[in-house]
């Protein structure tokens, strides 16, 4: 039988998870993900989920999205490819190449004038494609238009037998007697932190914060330090998907930098991951180089992963100049 092509219809979460443990291993989601990040998403629309069946099974898929369920912080709308695979024994037989096709197309026709891989900020998987997990997907991007915007480095950090350490609690002692108040949130800051992290970072962080209370509570795992001029910085874990051991959203004032505010916020939260029972402390998305990146990799944390955040522009290529490339 050839391979056939269709848009999203009941039972395909199920079936497109568990295609996701042999397409994808290092990043397998399961039904309950797939499906809040995709049937669950703001922008989601059956004919954007895009399926690839051989023999009535499906073999290979992808989920385009336009800025309808975003934040778009860019002058030209555009789209992105959140999630998506194709069975290894399926391969090179231009499975790929028509679902990249199909999805560019849904895109262009909905007046998205760029497509990224990932960086989906409403509901992402991964921050972007593991070109060194997975060879065959970069080529294939590569081949069709994609190039890099930037990468993203995922870190981790064991606290099994973290401490915290002494000259932190005394640059804490210090911030302290200078006015500064650091501790757990109390519901009446949730307004506060809630637009200072809208308004200083990303309005997906804000909502990351507020999705984190209302679906898992625990709100002592947002971790403020409060100053004579109102929030100064914030730090929370357990956020995405209640996952305990998963660290962020965290940020500091950008005018508050060099004070060691973030050190000591970062220290602080994790010595209460570490008193809650969590033996690491991990996340997905920061820059190497940045002054985030710095301040990790200075507390003990270590890159385990990098992530190409893809793009295309125009968000759709002619079939024709796609094979041209592809040559």
């Amino acid at each position: 039988m050839t391979t056939t092509y269709r848009s999203h219809r009941s039972g395909d979460a199920a079936a497109l998870a568990a295609l996701t443990t042999v397409a994808m291993p290092q990043d397998a989601v399961d039904t309950d993900w797939f499906t809040e990040n995709v049937l669950l998403d703001a922008g989601f629309q059956p004919e954007g989920l895009i399926i690839a069946e051989h023999d009535g099974a499906p073999i290979g898929f992808v989920y385009a999205v336009t800025t309808a369920g975003a934040a778009p912080r860019e002058d030209a709308p555009g789209g992105w490819l959140t999630i998506g695979c194709v069975h290894p024994d399926h391969r090179g037989r231009g499975v790929g190449t028509e679902l990249l096709e199909r999805a560019g197309r849904y895109l262009h026709d909905r007046g998205a004038a760029w497509v990224n891989v990932a960086a989906y900020a409403p509901a992402y998987f991964v921050p972007g494609l593991d070109a060194v997990a997975y060879p065959e997907a970069a080529r294939l991007l590569d081949r069709h238009g994609f190039t890099r915007l930037y990468t993203a480095a995922a870190m981790s950090m064991e606290l099994s037998t973290y401490r915290t350490p002494t000259e932190v609690l005394d640059l804490a002692e210090q911030r302290e007697a200078e006015g500064y108040q650091l501790g757990p949130a109390a519901p009446d800051d949730l307004p506060e932190v809630l637009q200072f992290a809208g308004d200083h970072f990303a309005p997906d962080w804000a909502q990351a914060v507020r999705d984190a209370v209302l679906r898992h509570g625990h709100l002592e795992r947002l971790r403020i330090v409060r100053g004579p001029q109102g929030i100064a910085a914030f730090a929370i874990y357990g956020a995405y998907r209640g996952l305990r051991e998963r660290f962020g959203p965290f940020g500091v004032d950008e005018s508050l930098r060099g004070t060691g505010l973030g050190k000591i916020l970062l220290h602080h939260t994790l010595t209460a991951m570490r008193a809650e029972g969590a033996q690491s402390a991990w996340f997905l998305w920061t820059g190497e180089e940045s002054p985030a990146g710095h301040l990790y990799r200075r507390t003990g944390f270590t890159v385990t992963r990098r992530f190409d955040v893809l793009r295309r522009e125009p968000a759709h290529l002619p079939t024709q100049t796609t094979r041209e490339r592809s040559v």
